[in-house]
Order: C-alpha cells, then sequence, then structure tokens
C-alpha cells in the first residue's frame, strides 16, 4: 500500500530540506497544555528565524524559512491531535517529501519519559499516542523522525486523555519550556547530522 500511495502522489516539485511538524490542538482552550508541547516548539523555531506560522490549504499553520541555506517547513496542524495524519500527508506532498520521508520530523508529548526530558528516535513504536497513529495511518509508516518531549504519567492511569489536556503546574512548566527550546534545537540538528548523531547529542 505503501508504494502504490507514493508513486500515485508523487510530486515534481524541489523537495524541502526539512519538514518540521509539531503536533498539538488548535484554539486558545488547549494552549500551554501538555499535550501542545509539539506545537510550541515549532512556534519557538518560527520565532527563532523571524517567521510566524500562518494559514495554508495544507490544514496546518505553516512557515517556510532558509536554513544555513536549507529549505526548511514549519507546521502545526489545525486538524486536532487524533486527525493530524491527515495535515501531514497534505504538508508531505505539498513540499514534495513523499519519497523523502526521513526529512519528515514530528515533535510530540510523551507520557513516558518524565516532564522536560526530550528524546530523539526513528521509527519505532506509537506508545498509544493518537497523533502518530493518525500519521501512520495516512503515511503507511512509521519510519520518519521524532522528538518526544515528556510530560510525565498522571497520577491517576487512567486519567491520561485529561492530564495531557490540562496545563502544567509551575514547576512542570519551567522543566517543560526548557525541554521545548531544546526539542527545537534537535529539530535544527537533523539538517546537517544523521538521526543517530542527533540522538546521542541530545537522549
Amino acid at each position: 500500500m505503501a508504494s502504490r500511495w507514493r508513486s500515485a502522489k508523487k510530486h515534481t516539485g524541489t523537495p524541502a530540506d526539512l519538514v518540521v511538524v509539531g503536533l498539538g490542538n488548535p484554539g486558545d482552550k488547549f494552549a500551554g497544555s501538555r499535550h501542545n508541547v509539539g506545537a510550541e516548539a515549532v512556534e519557538v523555531l518560527a520565532r527563532r528565524h523571524g517567521q510566524s506560522l500562518g494559514r495554508s490549504r495544507q490544514a496546518a499553520l505553516v512557515a517556510e524559512m532558509r536554513v544555513d541555506g536549507c529549505r526548511v517547513v514549519l507546521a502545526f496542524p489545525q486538524t486536532f491531535m487524533n486527525k493530524s495524519g491527515e495535515a501531514v500527508r497534505a504538508l508531505v506532498r505539498r513540499w514534495s517529501i513523499v519519497e523523502h520521508l526521513d526529512r519528515l520530523v514530528v515533535i510530540h508529548d510523551e507520557l513516558d519519559l518524565p516532564p522536560g526530558r526530550i528524546k530523539v528516535k526513528h521509527g519505532g513504536g506509537l506508545a498509544g499516542h493518537n497523533g502518530l497513529a493518525s500519521i501512520k495511518a495516512h503515511l503507511h509508516t512509521a519510519e520518519f523522525a521524532r522528538i518526544r518531549i515528556g510530560v510525565g504519567k498522571p497520577p491517576d492511569p487512567g486519567s491520561g486523555a485529561d492530564y495531557v489536556l490540562k496545563r502544567p503546574n509551575r514547576a512542570d512548566r519551567d522543566l517543560l519550556d526548557a525541554a521545548v527550546q531544546r526539542a527545537a534545537d534537535a529539530a535544527l540538528a537533523l539538517l546537517k547530522s544523521p538521526v543517530e548523531a542527533v540522538m546521542n547529542r541530545f537522549n
């Protein structure tokens, strides 16, 4: 199925060097929540380079910029977390990386890491993350880079959904702010270094 989708959707434009997607839910209601730390990371990257995310036809807020001569696309899907794959599929087609999914980086929250810890990985399991599951369903592969930002586990194991949709306390917020900055650094490091080297540096 993956090969059929790639051949049918091949794009002839010049591929972006890196497409960085930060996951989260749109709207002020969810801003600052644990679930939106991925979106915060792409917003940080945009601000660092004097850009702002704007609406696009790909159901995402998008900014395109040049970094050391490389074409970098930043995106925050506006489809809600469990439908993130709809926007990501459109983004990889628009920026011609359908056959270059090694250039896709997804930044997301991670319950299995303590608050403030980040971890870079390539492929692997989805750990029950609805955003990643949607992306895999639409791309027919999980073989893309991820930057996981730890938000910690909820006190009650059964309250994970409510936990990630809430804003953290001040202590955790300080840890998450530092992790968001570090995740932004890791994303751009993937421009110049293979994922294994970036893992060794940031994990």
